[in-house]
């Protein structure tokens, strides 16, 4: 049986709305090419998944897309996502609330300039909210038609059971590179049930092209667009940690004549699970680049050599 996303998608790649933010702040890169050109040429190129979500330059990410999609939106398909909010001081609340839920849809629809969006997510969970609750305010839309199908992010085997009661999850999104995959009681769950997997952080924000090495791995080595300047997660220790596991990365790449990015689009791509990768790339010639990345095989006991010599534990 095909994925969702399989028959949505000729190639395996979904654009990732965070290189939109620009300078809206939130999560996002800074500054990148113009982003109306690179969404046109991430469509010429058979790109037709584009994902973004509101906490994407604080809106910016959705504004941009709503902007391109005009005149365009039978070529494309739209990816959404509730449960980032923030307030007037731009300060961020993870919630699941219904209302919020809600409100989120509304505005995100607004932003899109769309009546529909083609898949939303929720995008974290939140302890304090019980996961069928706003998927019982998504599962409303989707009867209405707002909504074509529905997904979660960064997810627990715990709330996808829970979803079965609700709504079907066609689509699950985690963070997948060398470093980090989804819990295997999901991975579990996403082959039970046949779903399409897309993952994020290909690149690990830059660690897995060598562009992040240890003359650029603090904060203050990016601009105040960055969300890498400020955010608690691009922890100097972590960074470094990574950085000094990448010898066998390297060797692995140079063997099977790749470049470090080209083994990263390789590795996300190799598991059977993984139906797409997101690419956040800011910059046309990135974005190309990942498009036109030598394939090569990875087979199951390279991946997981890779994965034992490369991981590290976070601090």
């Amino acid at each position: 049986m095909t994925h969702l996303l399989e028959n949505w998608s000729k190639i395996p790649f979904a654009f990732g709305g965070a290189a939109l933010s620009g300078a809206g702040g939130g999560y996002g890169f800074g500054e990148g090419d113009n982003p109306q050109d690179l969404l046109k040429v991430a469509l010429e190129r058979g790109v037709t998944l584009f994902d973004t979500a509101p906490i994407y330059g604080f809106g910016q990410s959705e504004e941009v897309l709503g902007e391109f999609q005009k005149g365009r939106r039978d070529q494309i398909r739209l990816i959404s996502k509730s449960g980032v909010y923030w307030h007037s001081s731009k300060r961020v609340d993870m919630t699941n609330d219904p209302k919020i839920t809600l409100k989120m849809f509304e505005e995100s629809l607004r932003r899109l300039k769309t009546d529909y969006i083609d898949l939303y997510m929720i995008h974290w969970p939140d302890p304090k909210t019980d996961i069928r609750y706003p998927l019982e305010v998504i599962a409303k839309l989707k009867e209405q038609g707002k909504i074509l199908e529905v997904g979660l992010c960064n997810t627990n085997s715990e709330d996808l059971k829970a979803s079965e009661e609700v709504v079907d999850i066609r689509v699950v999104q985690s963070q997948h590179n060398i470093y980090e995959a989804p819990p295997q009681e999901v991975l579990n769950y996403i082959r039970e049930k046949n779903l399409s997997f897309m993952g994020w952080g290909m690149f690990d924000k830059g660690i897995l092209t060598g562009r992040v090495d240890k003359k650029r791995e603090q904060a203050k080595d990016y601009d105040a667009n960055d969300c890498r300047k400020n955010a608690p997660w691009w922890n100097q220790k972590d960074v470094l940690a990574k950085i000094d596991r990448l010898d066998f990365y390297k060797e692995t790449a140079q063997k099977l004549e790749l470049s470090l990015s080209e083994l990263a689009v390789n590795y996300a791509l190799s598991p059977a699970w993984s139906s797409h990768a997101l690419v956040g790339a800011k910059r046309v010639a990135d974005l190309e680049a990942v498009l036109d990345a030598k394939r090569v095989e990875i087979s199951d006991e390279l991946r997981s050599e890779i994965e034992e010599k490369c991981r590290v534990s976070p601090s």
